[in-house]
């Protein structure tokens, strides 16, 4: 499965990306994180369920990560084999 995320609150300069590309690693999920221009934060995780919402648990850990909102749809497949931070 493939979600794809708008986040929002305290998610740019955080650490937010960084931590998502290792706890992506760290459950083998694959897709995308980057910035957007209004601060909040895109991203696309693909993989089980349970490895995306174990990706989210290791994300919200942040020390200064709050996330106060978020618009999320599943999207089609893509295949990834890795997961990257996108300027």
């Amino acid at each position: 499965m493939r979600k794809h995320f708008i986040l929002y609150g305290s998610v740019q300069g955080v650490g937010l990306r960084y931590r998502a590309f290792h706890a992506a690693n760290h459950f083998g999920v694959t897709g995308y994180v980057k910035n957007l221009d209004d601060y909040s934060v895109e991203m696309e995780l693909e993989g089980s369920e349970a490895d995306i919402d174990n990706v989210f648990l290791l994300i919200e850990r942040g020390t200064f990560i709050r996330i106060e909102n978020m618009d999320v749809r599943t999207v089609p497949d893509q295949g990834s084999r890795t997961f990257e931070i996108r300027d």
